[in-house]
């Protein structure tokens, strides 16, 4: 009776985890109503109306030939190793599964429909279902939130595709890259929240497959669960090390289970083992292991198929010096003098030239990256890097998409707090009213909805770490409160509960807007700011830095590395240049890719690029001199004014207004209420 307890608790406690991991995910608070309005909003500004008919832009036979073999490994991975699992309950349903790469073109489908001919669904190979062309659709959808979506029949924008109902889910490569998507299809009135499960399911079995596919052979590959019965199924975490214990890939499964950063950690800081015991385990006898000091797991470790034997290199040591160099040098004191200046050297090239270390994920960019020219970047760099260490808080000031949070990731990565979680927390993305629970964490049964298990909040959960508090100005006048006594007294009371947990934290924060201007308004304390700004660093938008043609090349070249492409020419870059870039470097890397991805030359010409892309150059031509929003106007009035000035354009009025994206849309939905 005692195990079944302690076995149902540690399932509590394995529960909470993962849940207080998914409650990190901004992006997964948006209501499944809210994804769909702001998906017709996206549609509307694409030119779209309720009555346009779908464009396909379907592809040549030539092209879309080329594209299959491209992506030959998805499709034999998804036909041959996950779709027959699903056979038997496919069979019976009257649906289409679809197969589509990450612009939304069709690569393969299977089953038989009932929608008619293959002219009036669209769902063949070769046609886009994009949003900008097919309208709200769970492809298109799907795709642009990075999440899976089911996309009802009266939930599409265009009324021509009302007659189905759509469930999809994104694919994941090895490297966490989008690759394509996984959809359902039909016309059928079939039990949907089944269908949506399924494709769920299926999406991320394919998913594993192709880490066995690429990892297999020569490396570890671990299986984890909470039930022993469980670790061969489509649902339990994977984890894959290389001979050193080292992790150097993961499923999504096992990130959302353990709630961590996995890359490049070490298997001994995750579970109580070392790699050596992993090694001579008998590989058919599943282990009991415990997760970060708490979490118990049934542990499966699956051997690489090919054993290769290394036969240790001695001269591989760094203190290694060959017979010729010892003969050169006359006495073995000058010798070892020799040897230790130059390790000193090397270490010190190391850390001080480079600035590079050698465990940050490849994600994050290397400090000596972030500037590539521009004197002031150079500067708040140095001063960001060096304020990391000290026990001061770091306040940012930029525009949306200026890339604070990449900024703040090469920090982080760059500390000595690397080892343990960057948090990152955007306030403007979390309800208002969850806010408090989110951070500072509750007992179970603090409140009405609260999750019986409780919540450890984002703050303890970056303990020793860095907490990063992005659109620090959204966050409500009550929560700025309890935020101040934290930072004040160190601690952290949990909603519901009078216990207090210590925590170390370095604090960094960021906004779109100005705080004092906030503070004169009585929408932001000021004694909180005070206690934030320690070192106030403004970072510049993409328009008004030097080195703007520098770091076009370098983001391009970071993309070719993901993915080959064509090059830039000096003509090209010349017109990147130019444009305003309102949605600043966040918009660059869009417009790169989708460019890139449109490109079948060598190099990138202008009509591979989107069209907004050209918006935003004609807008800049005919922007008025004297255009001046004031500041004293309140963002209720001030947002509907700019909206309708502008047409609907979400972006340009954000940029105007100095907020969000989400603030507009926020403010935007109040208005529509109270019409």
């Amino acid at each position: 009776m005692q195990d079944e307890d302690e076995k149902q608790q540690n399932q509590q406690n394995v529960n909470a985890l993962e849940n207080s991991a998914v409650a990190q995910e901004p992006s997964l608070k948006q209501s499944h109503k809210d994804r769909i309005q702001d998906s017709w909003y996206r549609c509307e500004q694409f030119g779209l109306d309720h009555g346009s008919r779908p464009d396909f832009a379907t592809l040549p036979k030539g092209t879309l030939s080329d594209l299959v073999d491209q992506h030959r490994s998805l499709l034999e991975t998804t036909e041959n190793e996950v779709l027959p699992y699903y056979e038997n309950i496919l069979s019976n349903s009257a649906c289409m599964i679809v197969l589509a790469d990450r612009q939304g073109h069709v690569l393969n489908t299977w089953g038989q429909p009932r929608f008619g001919s293959a002219a009036e669904h669209g769902l063949v190979g070769g046609n886009q279902w994009s949003e900008m062309g097919a309208g709200t659709n769970a492809i298109g959808t799907a795709l642009i939130t990075g999440e899976a979506i089911q996309v009802g029949r009266d939930e599409h924008f265009l009324r021509a595709n009302r007659f189905m109902v759509g469930s999809a889910s994104p694919i994941y490569n090895t490297k966490n890259d989008l690759v394509g998507v996984l959809d359902i299809s039909s016309d059928a009135y079939l039990p949907q929240d089944h269908t949506f499960g399924m494709v769920k399911l299926m999406s991320l079995s394919v998913e594993n497959r192709l880490i066995f596919s690429a990892f297999q052979q020569e490396h570890f590959i671990l299986s984890f669960n909470t039930n022993v019965v469980s670790l061969d199924s489509h649902w339990s975490g994977i984890l894959v090390l290389d001979e050193n214990g080292t992790i150097v890939s993961a499923n999504r499964r096992a990130e959302v289970v353990l709630a961590r950063d996995l890359a490049l950690l070490n298997i001994n800081q995750i579970f109580d083992i070392e790699m050596r015991e992993i090694k001579h385990h008998p590989f058919s006898l599943p282990m009991k292991l415990i997760a970060m000091g708490r979490y118990q797991f049934y542990v499966k470790v699956i051997p690489p198929v090919q054993q290769i034997m290394r036969v240790p290199d001695f001269r591989q040591r760094a203190d290694y010096v060959s017979p010729a160099e010892l003969n050169a040098h006359v006495a073995d004191d000058q010798i070892k003098n020799d040897q230790i200046e130059n390790t000193q050297t090397v270490e010190k090239m190391t850390e001080v030239d480079n600035q590079i270390p050698s465990n940050i994920p490849d994600n994050v960019i290397p400090l000596a990256e972030l500037q590539h020219g521009d004197e002031n970047v150079e500067r708040l760099v140095n001063q960001a890097n060096k304020i990391m260490e000290k026990d001061i808080p770091i306040l940012i000031h930029g525009e949306t998409g200026a890339g604070k949070e990449i900024f703040v990731r090469s920090l982080h990565y760059h500390s000595s707090r690397s080892k343990e979680m960057l948090v990152a927390v955007n306030c403007a993305a979390i309800p208002s009213d969850l806010v408090e629970s989110e951070l500072f964490g509750y007992e179970k049964g603090a409140f009405t909805g609260a999750q019986n298990k409780g919540s450890i909040g984002l703050i303890r959960r970056a303990h020793r770490g860095t907490l990063f508090l992005d659109e620090i100005g959204e966050m409500p006048m009550a929560v700025q409160s309890r935020l101040l006594r934290v930072l004040q007294e160190r601690v952290v009371t949990p909603l519901g509960s009078t216990e207090v947990y210590p925590v170390d934290i370095k604090l960094i924060s960021a906004t779109n807007r100005a705080l004092k201007t906030e503070i004169k308004e009585g929408r932001f304390r000021q004694d909180l700011y005070y206690r934030i700004s320690g070192l106030n660093i403004k970072l510049p938008a993409l328009r008004e830095r030097t080195d703007k043609a520098e770091l076009i090349q370098y983001l391009h070249n970071r993309l070719c590395k993901e993915e080959p492409g064509p090059e830039l020419s000096t003509e090209m870059i010349d017109l990147l240049v130019k444009h305003p870039w309102p949605g600043n470097i966040r918009q660059l890397a869009h417009v790169l890719k989708v460019g890139m991805a449109m490109a079948d030359e060598e190099i990138l010409e202008e009509w591979h690029l989107p069209d907004d892309f050209f918006d935003d150059l004609d807008t800049m031509e005919n922007m008025p001199l004297n255009l001046n929003v004031e500041q004293e106007e309140p963002l209720e009035k001030l947002i509907p004014r700019l909206l309708n000035e502008f047409k609907g354009n979400v972006s340009q009025t954000a940029k105007t207004a100095g907020v969000s994206r989400n603030t507009v849309y926020k403010y935007a939905k109040m208005k529509a209420g109270e019409d």
